[in-house]
């Protein structure tokens, strides 16, 4: 893409007096990985994609399924039965041509993790489990990674920042995690697609925020109930 093209794409991003092509640059050279393409992961490949992030790393073991393509957007009829991380790829190569996609088919395990995510300058969580959870904070903190993090349930959502520049992670405010079969999930009780469209979208822009150095809110969680449509923020 020419300079001048590479300029009108990301003019609006551009002309923000906080960014600028000083930040645009840093998100051009940025390294971001993504855990989960799915109802979280969605619109963060797709944002952080529209962005321009030089890099995009996207961690999936799944395949698209019908049910999915209520909430994960990035998905379509046609690549059900693909794997998610072919189904990004195709996405994110229609959306920006510009940017290196790392697809990564596998699951985060104890045995990858630090090799995976060393690779990255900020990780940002979407999986649907606690398992993967814990394990992607706590390798974060091992590698002085930037973590994002949010989850979804029902009409609810949360959303932070963990391990910034040396601050709080995950165990700081739920120290052990709950076992997965005793908490329920999306499968069990279901989610409004509009919901992770929300909570990814505020996770995309922390990551932004985080790769252009500017300010945002540590040690603290945001909380979202969209059927009441309370936003509330805990310290911890």
């Amino acid at each position: 893409m020419k300079k001048e093209d590479h300029f009108s794409r990301y003019s609006r991003q551009i002309f923000i007096e906080e960014i600028g092509l000083e930040g645009q640059k840093k998100i051009s050279s940025s390294k971001v990985l993504v855990i989960g393409a799915g109802g979280l992961g969605s619109p963060v490949i797709q944002y952080l994609a529209a962005a321009g992030v030089g890099t995009l790393g996207v961690a999936d073991f799944d395949e698209v399924e019908l049910h999915n393509l209520n909430r994960q957007i990035i998905h379509t009829e046609n690549r059900v039965g693909l794997s998610k991380v072919k189904s990004a790829e195709t996405f994110v190569g229609e959306l920006n041509h510009q940017i290196t996609f790392i697809g990564i088919e596998k699951k985060i395990n104890k045995n990858n993790a630090e090799v995976i995510l060393s690779q990255y300058d900020v990780i940002v969580d979407g999986s649907d489990n606690f398992s993967t959870r814990y394990l992607v904070n706590d390798t974060c903190v091992k590698l002085k990674k930037t973590l994002v993090y949010g989850s979804i349930l029902g009409f609810s959502g949360q959303v932070a920042v963990f391990n910034h520049s040396g601050s709080k992670n995950l165990r700081d405010i739920f120290p052990e995690p709950p076992f997965d079969e005793d908490v329920p999930d999306c499968d069990s009780l279901g989610v409004l697609g509009a919901l992770p469209g929300m909570i990814g979208s505020m996770m995309a822009l922390q990551a932004l925020k985080i790769i252009i150095d500017l300010p945002v809110s540590v040690n603290q969680m945001t909380l979202v109930d969209t059927m009441k449509w309370r936003f509330q923020t805990i310290d911890f």
